[in-house]
């Protein structure tokens, strides 16, 4: 039987065009027409779009089941749309070992609803330092190579990793900071922390390690990508380096790209790592945007415990929650003000990290049907206790916005639907 999406705007070849997908056995196939067994979906004009990818998703699973799960994160992200993520390696244990990393494997087998690309370690313990892992060990069943939360602080041995990672054919994906440039920060450096007695968060920190990892990049020929860029700095080393030729990518957050260090208030919603920087680097973020800079738009969902959050800015645990709100935030804060195209806004959140992270799926003949349904007219305000995440801690709680998806199908099957009447599943 095949199931025919009719009546879509559909996202294909960079533009939107009226049609229709079919679907048959979890693939994509080549237009038909309808027979008497298959199914048919009229879709009314809603927007279809190749399945939403987050590259930069906590699941805290194996290790911190009270902050997520598996079952609760991928819920969350099938909500927003999202029908592959990538899930890094902050857990215990952490996925520096083939053992440790069918810990989580498992897991995903058993809980997962949308696809799960796990991580593994740089270093060993996921420290930043030590010993690194072996890279050869774990290549076949990771997305990348990522030791998030902690920068790299040897140059010496983020050289020797960017040359395993070369050799098995896998990205460095780099959370750059300078741990003694920190000082005991926890906001951006800014007026607001100078004005309210709080600890800050230097730039440097960023993007001092970004400009030397783009060198070691250079001299080691790895594929390298940037977690969570927050400065202008950043933004413009990452152009540079691409107007060098190198293999070079970066990814950028909601929160960076509609709030800044203005917004701030003394809540631990509003905390997270990198801190909310002012307000030239959000508009270098935009700018980064814009021109190709920045190619990945990624939430960092970081949920954490209700208790965890509720110490202000100084004492609250580093983290927001997000996959479940990223695509309507950006299309009300981006794309309705005419700052992106929805094309591009589709581009940097789909196409973009599937392309430079070689994930499957899609909208082409023949690849797993991946794909979310948008409603662009649905209007609603942002309330945490809705969330299917165990987190709730986000800035956005109570903003109006607009879009969201309504239907999210992962190889053929329907992982989250409001639109139908007869479920997929």
């Amino acid at each position: 039987m095949k199931t025919f999406y009719e009546n879509a705007e559909i996202y294909r070849g960079g533009r939107f065009e009226r049609g229709r997908l079919v679907v048959e056995a979890g693939r994509v196939v080549a237009d038909a027409t309808p027979g008497p067994e298959d199914r048919v979906i009229d879709l009314g004009g809603l927007y279809l779009v190749p399945g939403l990818v987050d590259v930069h998703v906590h699941l805290r699973e194996p290790g911190f089941p009270q902050k997520e799960t598996i079952a609760t994160g991928t819920a969350a992200a099938a909500r927003g749309g999202c029908t592959t993520v990538c899930s890094m390696p902050n857990l215990n244990p952490a996925p520096d070992t083939p053992e440790h990393l069918e810990r989580q494997l498992e897991i995903i087998r058993r809980d997962a609803v949308v696809r799960v690309k796990p991580y593994g370690t740089i270093t060993l313990g996921q420290r930043g330092c030590g010993e690194l892992a072996d890279f050869a060990a774990l290549a076949a069943e990771v997305v990348g190579f990522s030791d998030d939360g902690r920068g790299v602080q040897s140059a010496e041995l983020m050289e020797a990793a960017m040359r395993r990672a070369a050799a098995v054919g896998k990205p460095i994906v780099a959370h750059c900071e300078v741990d003694e440039l920190l000082r005991g920060g926890y906001i951006h450096d800014g007026d607001y922390c100078r004005a309210h007695g709080h600890r800050g968060i230097s730039s440097e920190s960023e993007w001092h390690q970004v400009e030397r990892d783009i060198e070691l990049a250079a001299k080691t020929g790895c594929q390298y990508h940037v977690c969570h860029v927050s400065t202008k700095e950043s933004v413009e080393l990452v152009r540079r380096a691409k107007a060098r030729g190198l293999r070079v990518s970066c990814e950028t957050a909601p929160h960076y790209l509609l709030l800044c260090d203005e917004d701030l208030q003394e809540e631990g919603r509003f905390k997270m790592n990198p801190p909310l920087r002012s307000r030239a680097d959000r508009e270098a973020l935009l700018a980064g945007l814009q021109d190709g800079t920045i190619e990945v738009i990624a939430t960092d969902h970081a949920p954490h415990t209700a208790e965890e959050k509720s110490r202000g800015l100084a004492g609250s645990a580093m983290g927001i929650v997000g996959i479940e709100t990223a695509f309507p935030l950006l299309y009300t804060g981006l794309v309705k003000p005419g700052l992106l195209s929805l094309e591009r806004l589709v581009e940097l959140m789909s196409t973009s990290p599937r392309r430079i992270f070689r994930l499957e799926g899609g909208l082409e003949a023949g690849q797993e049907a991946d794909f979310t349904v948008l409603d662009l007219g649905a209007r609603w305000t942002i309330d945490p206790e809705e969330f299917l995440s165990k987190g709730h801690a986000t800035p956005f709680a109570g903003r109006e916005v607009e879009g969201r998806a309504v239907l999210t199908v992962v190889g053929g099957r329907a992982v989250y639907d409001t639109l139908t009447t007869n479920s997929i599943r």
